[in-house]
């Protein structure tokens, strides 16, 4: 166990290295820096526009730039200061960090108070009109495109005015009392949960309704209903709970797809994570 966990400690050296050197010499590779727009600019004096270059190591070469950066970051945990943003970096990332993993669980909580019921439902009416009309919500869900869907949203938020357009919180946030904060807190959260939340919700439902079919066609399920039982008994104490012990082992991916898939989403609506 030592031998497994050191070697893939040491396996995640090169990407910790490989990643933000990467990262790095794509932004580098961008035409233009900070001082570009201000040599542009009459009134500011080349003095100054030398200082910020030397401030900032833009008279350097890229990998000397490079090095600094990953000297602070290492050292002193210092990813550097974002000018437009007048801050440091860490504190920004730090946010944005947080506002996605709020989405990212909220859209977990949506994927399953919605699909397992659905699920359920779609198992016990199998071959109905209800069955029919589940499974094809969990087909769109599963292949429409994310930005397509965030598309869709956003058309629909701005024709109905029921949800908000872009942002995290209202203008007016620090007015509202606790509980007002976190109602408009869930009123900004829940167009975009719901879009990150489309593939993984038809998933988890198709994937509880086939469960649930195999439990359902279960000896333990016949011998339940040989002894008396109510359908209602059956399904909801025995063959939903043994139905839904799988959709646990999915839980971690999910979490990792919705953090990963969020990009897009959260670009698309406006939303700052």
């Amino acid at each position: 166990m030592k031998t497994y966990v050191l070697r893939r400690l040491l396996q995640a050296i090169p990407i910790l290295l490989l990643v933000p050197f990467f990262t790095f010499l794509l932004i580098e590779l961008a035409p233009g820096n900070v001082v570009d727009a201000w040599k542009l600019d009459p009134q500011i004096p080349d003095e100054v526009i030398e200082q910020v270059s030397k401030k900032y190591g833009l008279d350097q070469p890229w990998y000397m730039r490079y090095l600094t950066w990953m000297k602070g970051a290492v050292t002193e945990l210092d990813l550097g200061y974002s000018v437009p943003n007048k801050r440091d970096v860490a504190p920004i990332i730090g946010e944005r960090l947080f506002n996605t993993f709020i989405l990212a669980l909220y859209a977990t909580f949506l994927e399953w108070v919605i699909a397992i019921p659905l699920g359920i439902l779609s198992a016990t009416k199998q071959y109905t009109i209800v069955d029919k009309i589940c499974s094809t919500i969990a087909f769109l869900g599963l292949s429409i495109p994310n930005v397509f869907l965030a598309l869709l949203a956003l058309l629909f938020a701005y024709s109905t005015g029921w949800f908000p357009v872009g942002g995290l919180r209202s203008i007016d946030y620090e007015s509202y009392s606790a509980w007002g904060k976190f109602l408009d807190l869930m009123h900004h959260l829940t167009l975009p949960a719901f879009v990150l939340a489309a593939a993984g919700l038809a998933t988890y439902m198709r994937q509880m309704r086939g469960n649930l079919l195999d439990q359902l066609r279960a000896d333990y399920l016949t011998t339940a209903r040989a002894k008396g039982l109510t359908e209602p008994v059956v399904v909801g104490k025995h063959a939903v709970r043994n139905a839904i012990n799988p959709l646990i082992t999915l839980f971690g991916f999910s979490i990792s797809n919705l953090l990963s898939g969020s990009v897009l989403v959260e670009t698309v609506m406006s939303y700052p994570g």
